[in-house]
């Protein structure tokens, strides 16, 4: 069976507002195309998220007023750094500063219909403010650079000019000015997301029936089939097609670093079988830290114990929740797959073209459990220090779960002192490479001098 190609679109139906999982809505309209960015992957705001999008927006803007539809699509970066989609356009960029640990919110031009009625503050009209007005005299004044007068801390802007109005990123005295137009005057119906995922039903059946129906053709290839539960939602979601497939048997692995939340989630779940993975720190001493590129840990608390269980079990078809739109490195991520470390367990992922959008709306429809952990504004869920999460996941731990943020601080200040490591190890999260990509490399060193001139 040919695999379906690559989602590099999002639809979106103009009439209902809500973001659709093909091109037809079951209003009976079209959707229109929303080009997304690598790894095209995309997912609802939950709570925090939406609270810390607000704050930002009414802390620069004067308007915390939001959608209620909103999806990130998160895209390369220093660390998070999330392309915002709303109303059916790009609404903004979401980021977090791994040194500085701030959030920003730099707007689009598309969000001005939306944000400009509502703003109140972080306004710039270049007739009374522009210093140059030789500078804005031609017909085209998008990508410029001008000298202004205002009391506006750096950051982004709305700029006004003429009846026209865009968005720029203020310096000092200078103001970029990225993009300007004219502003179409544009009102907006403010669905739920149970609006969305009715007009998804059709969708979301023929994702379920293809998902349950490759399941049912691979059960057999193994004398026994059961479950790999993570507590993650792309898991929760395979355990679901797996019970309507007819499978009854589930694993969850408790690799002793993880959330009190997963744990709890587990139970609520009934997973029957709990695989005991701990002993991860005292390892540390003789295997350095697990990092993203020596992932060590992964083998130590998480494949091991499978092994040891299936060498009692025997052979079996395990479905698992991976997806190929979770990373750069599951692109390739093929339907049907040995377990190269236990070569009896033939691994089958029903989700893996499935987005994280299809996901939590298959969830809606279903009315499945949701891990709170995505409320609190965690993407993925897994090992509480897992060198994999993102830096504004991490202090997203010292935030939620103190105890273990210094838990783990600990260990990194006493592994960074031994090694004479300099601050940006723990401070600029590059405790997580073993070897550093370029871009953090530079902004350790970018790091380091700015603090060599306040210092």
């Amino acid at each position: 069976m040919r695999e379906p190609p690559i989602k590099k679109v999002l639809y979106w139906c103009p009439r209902c507002n809500v973001p659709l999982l093909g091109q037809g809505c079951a209003c009976g309209g079209q959707g229109e195309r929303i080009p997304l960015l690598r790894p095209y992957d995309v997912r609802p705001a939950f709570g925090t998220d939406r609270n810390m999008l607000s704050t930002l927006l009414l802390q620069r803007f004067g308007t915390g007023d939001l959608p209620e539809i909103i999806l990130f699509n998160k895209a390369g970066g220093l660390d998070r750094n999330d392309l915002v989609i709303a109303n059916g356009a790009r609404f903004g960029w979401l980021s977090f500063h791994p040194c500085t640990r701030r959030w920003s919110f730099v707007p689009e031009q598309e969000a001005l219909p939306f944000l400009l009625p509502r703003a109140r503050a972080g306004i710039i009209d270049l007739e009374t403010a522009c210093r140059e007005p030789e500078a804005i005299s031609g017909r085209k004044i998008g990508g410029k650079r001008v000298a202004v007068w205002t009391d506006l801390t750096d950051g982004p802007v709305i700029v006004l000019f003429r009846g026209m109005a865009g968005t720029g990123i203020l310096s000092g005295d200078r103001l970029k000015i990225r993009k300007i137009g004219v502003v179409p005057v544009s009102e907006y119906p403010d669905p739920g997301w149970n609006v969305a995922v009715e007009r998804n039903r059709i969708h979301l059946k023929n994702l379920e029936r293809h998902a349950v129906r490759f399941i049912r053709r691979h059960m057999y290839d193994r004398p026994r089939v059961n479950v790999s539960f993570s507590g993650g939602k792309d898991s929760t979601v395979a355990l679901e097609l797996a019970r309507r497939a007819g499978v009854t048997e589930s694993y969850f692995i408790d690799t002793g670093m993880e959330f009190p939340e997963t744990l709890s989630f587990v139970d609520e779940m009934g997973i029957a079988v709990r695989l005991e993975g701990g002993g991860l720190l005292r390892h540390i001493a003789e295997q350095g830290l697990p990092t993203k590129d020596n992932r060590w840990c992964c083998e130590l608390v998480k494949l091991l114990p499978v092994k040891l269980w299936l060498g009692e079990k025997g052979e079996c078809v395990t479905i698992q929740g991976n997806r190929y739109y979770e990373s750069f490195s599951r692109a390739g991520l093929p339907p049907v797959s040995e377990n190269p470390f236990h070569p009896g367990q033939l691994n089958i992922s029903p989700v893996r073209n499935w987005r994280a959008l299809e996901v939590f709306l298959y969830t809606w429809w279903r009315r499945l459990a949701v891990n709170p952990l995505y409320e609190m504004g965690f993407e993925r869920v897994g090992c509480w220090m897992c060198p994999a999460m993102l830096e504004s996941e991490f202090e997203l731990v010292r935030t939620v779960h103190p105890d273990l943020h210094h838990r783990w601080l600990t260990v990194l200040q006493e592994y960074a002192g031994k090694q004479g490591l300099p601050p940006e190890f723990i401070g600029c999260g590059l405790w997580r490479w073993k070897h550093p990509p370029p871009k953090m490399q530079e902004l350790c060193r970018e790091n380091m001098s700015h603090a060599a001139k306040e210092g």
